[in-house]
């Protein structure tokens, strides 16, 4: 389908489907839509401040928001500053973490904290480029606090963004599984002109896509947008791409991680390799869960062969 853009003057018309509208069509009924059907989650109410915008994108990643919620707000007790995470060993990171699996953002976050600290006076910086900068900031999570922290215009493009993008715009079931510069493409063209109007457009398309555009079992008829939507208008096709893989646990090397971690993550002083060994049976596996550990950075081997978090 030929991109929706919010200059075109005319619906624009391509011969393998339906017309899609204008960009501006679709801005005020999704914006009208999340004004009334948002989730209250505290990272978007005012007192958050940059930081619990921070850190809420870090553990959203891959991680629903029902997992997160208590997780994070006991971050935020620990830690209201970057400063005070700044200031604590990289392991207590992985500590408070806990269960919530890719225990690496624990680390990735305790080092933008350090950067924060040390480059920004302990205050996390406005300008894209600077956050784009901090240790462990990708493009996805600069463009999110940019835009969520401090309503700036920025194209911010997760799972479920892409999703109601592929459908609504291109006419796909799903977008393809990795993002296309076709895709960054088409979410500047959808941006709202104006700052405040483009970060609630952002906001409330990955709401949209959290809710309603969901990978499964989507609600059509609880969508506003539905009646332009080009995939709803050509008869909701069959993802036609690559297969999309689901994400296994039990068995895995992710598994014994985890673990291997909990053990860690319960004690309060090294752990001999005994304790380790308790947890998984397989030793050839176990050892290699180890080993990917201590290689992220995420266990510290002693000398007299005990384990801990990490310290620096």
């Amino acid at each position: 389908m030929t991109a929706m853009t919010s200059t075109s003057p005319q619906t624009p018309q391509t011969p393998q489907g339906p017309q899609t509208p204008p960009a501006a069509a679709l801005h005020t009924p999704v914006i009208g839509w999340f004004e009334q059907h948002a989730r209250d989650l505290p990272w978007r109410r005012p007192e958050a401040g940059a930081w619990g915008v921070m850190v809420s994108e870090f553990m959203l990643q891959q991680t629903p928001v029902s997992r997160v919620l208590p997780v994070y707000e006991q971050w935020l007790a620990r830690w209201p500053r970057p400063a005070d995470l700044a200031a604590e060993a990289p392991g207590e990171a992985v500590r408070a973490w806990g269960r919530l699996g890719y225990p690496r953002r624990a680390l990735r976050l305790h080092g933008a904290a350090q950067a924060i600290t040390e480059r920004h006076g302990g205050d996390v910086p406005s300008e894209h480029g600077q956050l784009l900068a901090l240790p462990g900031i990708g493009e996805y999570t600069a463009a999110a606090v940019a835009s969520f922290a401090y309503g700036q215009r920025h194209a911010v493009l997760d799972t479920n963004v892409r999703r109601v993008f592929a459908r609504a715009a291109n006419g796909i079931q799903y977008p393809p599984n990795a993002t296309t510069a076709a895709e960054r493409k088409l979410a500047r063209a959808l941006l709202p002109d104006e700052d405040e109007r483009a970060a609630k457009w952002a906001a409330a398309t990955m709401e949209l896509g959290a809710l309603v555009c969901t990978a499964r079992n989507e609600s059509c008829e609880r969508c506003p947008i539905s009646a332009h939507c080009a995939w709803r208008l050509a008869g909701k096709p069959a993802h036609e791409g690559p297969p999309r893989k689901g994400q296994t646990y039990a068995g895995t090397d992710r598994q014994v991680r985890g673990r291997l971690l909990a053990v860690l993550r319960d004690a309060l002083t090294p752990v001999p390799q005994a304790a380790l060994d308790a947890v998984w049976e397989e030793p050839v596996q176990r050892a290699r869960a180890l080993d990917g550990l201590v290689a992220d950075g995420l266990v510290e081997p002693l000398a007299d062969g005990r384990y801990r978090l990490p310290l620096t």
